[in-house]
C-alpha cells in the first residue's frame, strides 16, 4: 500500500514538473519576438497577406501593405485621383 502511494506521488510530481518546463520553454520561444505571422490587408484588392511578405509603401504619412507592386501602383493612382 505504501509503495502505491509513493508511486502515485512520484507520478503527480513528474506531471507538475513536466508542465512547468513546457510553460517555461514556450515563454522563452515567443518572448520578444511578437506575432509570428501577423496578417495585414491589402487596401487595393482586400487580400490578407503575412506582414513580413508584404510590400510596404508610405503614402500621405500612413504606411500601407500590399500583396504586389501592381496593387500598390493601382492604390497610389486611386489616392492621387481622390485628392
Amino acid at each position: 500500500m505504501r509503495f502505491l502511494i509513493l508511486v502515485l506521488l512520484g507520478y503527480i510530481l513528474y506531471r507538475v514538473v513536466r508542465k512547468y518546463i513546457s510553460i517555461t520553454q514556450r515563454g522563452e520561444q515567443t518572448r520578444g519576438e511578437g506575432p509570428v505571422d501577423e496578417m495585414v490587408q491589402d487596401p487595393a484588392c482586400k487580400t490578407y497577406i503575412p506582414r513580413r511578405d508584404a510590400l510596404r509603401r508610405v503614402m500621405g504619412g500612413k504606411e500601407f501593405f500590399f500583396c504586389s507592386r501592381e496593387c500598390a501602383d493601382r492604390f497610389e493612382r486611386e489616392m492621387r485621383a481622390r485628392q
